[in-house]
C-alpha cells in the first residue's frame, strides 16, 4: 500500500496546477461629479463598463493578473459617475504548462475567478456611495482574449505590410 500511496502522490505532483495565492484591491475610485444635483435625475442612468485584463509575470512560477473595470454613468450628458477599479490576484503555475494553454489560463480563467470578487466591489462601492449598486453582467473573457488575439494579429499584418512597401 505505502507504494502505491506514493506512486499516487508523485502522479499528483506531477500533474499541471493553476491556483490563486491571493487577491487584492489594487486601485479604486468613485467620483460623484454632479452630486447633489445628480440625485435628482429621473430615469435610469446610460451605463457604460469596459474591461481589461494585464498579466505580469511576478517571479518563478508566480503572475499577478489585474481586472480592471471602468464604468461611467450618465443622464444625457450629463456625468453622473465614475468608478475605476483595478482588482488583482497573485496566481502560481505548477507542473509543465504548454506556453499557449499558460496564455489562455492567465487571460481567462484567472480573471474569471477574480471577476466575481471584482463585481462585488464595484456594486458595494456604488451602494456606499449613495448610489443604486451598479451590478456587471457577466463577461465572456474567452470572447475578451480572442479579440486581443485578433487585434495583435491584425496589427502585426498592418506592420508587417507597412514594412514592405517602405
Amino acid at each position: 500500500m505505502t507504494d502505491e500511496t506514493a506512486a499516487g502522490s508523485e502522479g499528483a505532483a506531477q500533474s499541471p496546477k493553476f491556483e490563486i495565492v491571493h487577491q487584492y484591491i489594487k486601485d479604486l475610485s468613485l467620483e460623484i461629479p454632479g452630486a447633489p444635483q445628480i440625485f435628482r435625475t429621473q430615469g435610469a442612468p446610460e451605463v457604460a463598463v469596459n474591461v481589461d485584463v494585464g498579466v505580469q509575470p511576478a517571479g518563478n512560477n508566480d503572475y499577478e493578473i489585474v481586472l480592471r473595470i471602468d464604468a461611467r454613468g450618465k443622464s444625457g450628458d450629463n456625468p453622473l459617475f465614475i468608478v475605476e477599479l483595478a482588482y488583482g490576484g497573485l496566481f502560481r503555475t505548477e507542473g509543465e504548462i504548454p506556453q499557449d494553454h499558460l496564455q489562455a489560463l492567465l487571460m481567462i480563467e484567472g480573471p474569471r475567478m477574480l471577476f466575481p470578487f471584482a463585481r462585488n466591489v464595484v456594486a458595494s462601492i456604488t451602494r456606499d456611495g449613495g448610489l443604486p449598486p451598479l451590478m456587471i453582467s457577466p463577461i465572456d473573457f474567452v470572447q475578451l482574449f480572442r479579440n486581443r488575439i485578433a487585434h495583435a494579429q491584425a496589427e502585426a499584418a498592418a506592420k508587417n505590410g507597412g514594412d514592405a512597401t517602405t
